[in-house]
């Protein structure tokens, strides 16, 4: 059998804890956005199969939605949320931190989004204070626990980047790159794009990420609110559709 024999591993129970570097940065983002990590986000199409079902969108108009999406909903909504949260953990303040959380959770204006931001924001505190075991995640991981904050999940993001040092520029630019590989993976199963035209559409949304991430790091909270209602619309529609696919 296999043992751990140093010190620390030997003291803790476990191995020596990933060294706080960019690179160290870097690979705490690359995990955090990776489809394996189990926070349910990659179960989203993000209106994505409301527009669908409505034959609103087609492989022409993917593009279109997704920087429309980027620019007035995701962008301006849990884009900036995460960065405002992002700035309340890293100052250990968590009236803020929870004061944004909640904000958030009261712009999700229909029951599908709004369940789909919780369910996968306390699944990423709950898996995270298990994997980087750090009080700013444990601390408010207890918070969404005892019903005290939403627990949405760009606020969870904005934490967890904040209490393992990744800057906040990086974190946000990291969680709308998600964002968007989540969008292009249901563009597949909804049989909109194929893997290849997939990458292209990454690749050519790279600089509205650009452009999204500077928009919502120069927010405050009293701007913090999405103006994309034909999305708002297509997930009302989704949520009472007969057969899904996605869970909004």
């Amino acid at each position: 059998m296999y043992r751990d024999e140093s010190a620390e591993g030997a003291a803790s129970g476990r191995g020596p804890a990933a060294p706080v570097t960019a690179l160290g940065h870097l690979l705490t983002s690359l995990q955090l956005t990776d489809s394996a990590f189990p926070s349910g986000f990659y179960t989203l199409s993000h209106s994505l199969e409301g527009f669908a079902q409505a034959g609103a969108v087609d492989r022409a108009s993917l593009s279109r939605l997704l920087n429309d999406l980027l620019r007035h909903g995701v962008g301006p909504c849990d884009a900036t949320a995460l960065a405002l949260a992002h700035r309340a953990a890293a100052a250990e303040d968590w009236e803020a931190v929870a004061a944004v959380d909640r904000r958030l959770n009261a712009t999700k204006l229909n029951r599908e989004m709004r369940t789909a931001a919780t369910r996968t924001g306390r699944q990423l505190l709950d898996l995270a204070a298990e994997v980087f075991q750090r009080p700013g995640i444990d601390r408010y991981h207890g918070e969404v626990e005892a019903r005290r904050a939403p627990g949405t999940q760009a606020v969870a993001a904005g934490v967890v980047y904040a209490a393992t040092g990744v800057p906040a520029r990086q974190a946000v630019a990291a969680d709308l790159f998600a964002f968007c590989a989540s969008f292009a993976g249901a563009a597949l199963r909804l049989r909109l794009t194929d893997h290849r035209l997939a990458q292209v559409l990454l690749r050519r949304t790279a600089p509205v990420i650009e452009e999204t991430t500077e928009r919502a790091l120069a927010r405050g909270l009293g701007d913090l609110g999405a103006t994309a209602f034909a999305a708002d619309i297509m997930s009302a529609r989704h949520e009472r559709a007969e057969a899904r696919l996605f869970a909004s």
